[in-house]
């Protein structure tokens, strides 16, 4: 099934093992991905079902559901503050194709950046097209941005880690080896760094300080390198 063209779909599009398809899926399918009448592909809601579906002419056909593979063992949610210009659009493409479940774009105290609703429609998109283009079946939730501080109120995760550039702390790799199941929660800040007053506000709401390496790297670069090490460490677990 890997070689078979994804497509996310909504849940209310399902009607009596038919998939009532919209105009721009019927022009992607069709014209974007040149599937013929009576191909297969696979529909996805995601939410972690997806279905072996056949093209017929305004509609779908679901000729049986399939069970897929591809997500992480455990769930991963990116707490990000923003970068500034768009860099987030790569935070979101590429951490959506190593596996995380939800990303909380957050405003910290270094944030230039001042995203309009625009923003969080594009990053949601890009999200979709990398969990169909990543063989996923689960979309990740792109929260709307919210202050730092907020999001340190909703968090809910069992183990939670603070990314910080500087001092004398585990890395994040060996800070995982003691992880098991539930949620991880990895917080990354913007250029320069969090400040002390977040650092301290996150310590208290029961974050872990954690290390990436010895180098310092770009905001781009660091929410993309903590979850490919969450999700090695986790994957070489099976």
């Amino acid at each position: 099934m890997a070689q078979l063209q994804r497509l996310a779909i909504a849940f209310s599009q399902l009607q009596d093992k038919q998939i009532l398809l919209t105009r721009e899926q019927l022009h992607y399918l069709s014209r974007v991905l040149r599937l013929e009448k009576g191909k297969s592909f696979i529909a996805m809601d995601g939410k972690g079902n997806s279905w072996l579906a056949v093209l017929e002419d305004q509609k779908a056909q679901i000729l049986e559901p399939l069970e897929v593979t591809s997500e992480l063992p455990v769930a991963i949610t990116l707490i990000a503050a923003l970068p500034k210009g768009n860099g987030f659009d790569e935070v979101v493409r590429c951490c959506t194709e190593l596996g995380v479940t939800t990303i909380m774009p957050v405003i910290s105290d270094r944030t230039i950046l001042n995203p309009s609703p625009q923003k969080l429609e594009r990053w949601r998109r890009i999200a979709l097209e990398a969990a169909e283009q990543s063989e996923r079946s689960i979309i990740p939730a792109i929260l709307e941005p919210v202050a730092f501080s907020s999001a340190l109120t909703t968090v809910k995760s069992n183990y939670r880690y603070l990314c910080v550039a500087r001092g004398d702390n585990p890395h994040l790799k060996v800070a995982i080896n003691s992880a098991r199941e539930g949620e991880i929660a990895i917080a990354i800040g913007a250029e320069g760094g969090w400040t002390g007053a977040e650092i301290d506000k996150a310590i208290a709401s029961g974050f872990q300080k954690v290390s990436l390496g010895n180098r310092i790297l770009r905001a781009v670069t660091a929410p993309i390198v903590a979850v490919a090490i969450v999700a090695a460490a986790f994957e070489a677990r099976k």
